[in-house]
């Protein structure tokens, strides 16, 4: 099994267990029709790049159960999960792995 590990920033981060840091997309500044959107009445994205990955849960056994996602997926992850952080002037947000809906492929 191969070890995943955190994206070179500044400072390196490792999530632990099933966690994931993700990069959100940026938000949208203007709607279809050209209206700018203020920052109070801007959607929080539900789409994102995993930027570092843990190495997985434990089972009941304490075997470590692999992640199904990875280091550079997109994925789209529930509206209001995770934790939003700033690192290195970067926002980023931590998800459990069961917070992650779906991986987008182009």
């Amino acid at each position: 099994m191969a070890k995943t590990s955190a994206v070179e920033t500044k400072t390196k981060l490792q999530p632990l267990g099933d966690r994931v840091v993700v990069k959100p997309a940026g938000r949208e500044e203007t709607t279809k029709s050209g209206i700018v959107l203020p920052d109070t009445a801007k959607e929080k994205p539900q789409r994102g790049t995993i930027v570092a990955a843990g190495q997985g849960r434990r089972d009941d056994e304490g075997k470590r159960v692999p992640l199904d996602v990875s280091v550079g997926d997109e994925v789209l992850f529930a509206k209001y999960a995770g934790t939003e952080f700033k690192l290195d002037e970067e926002d980023l947000l931590i998800l459990a792995e069961k917070d992650i809906l779906a991986i987008v492929s182009e």
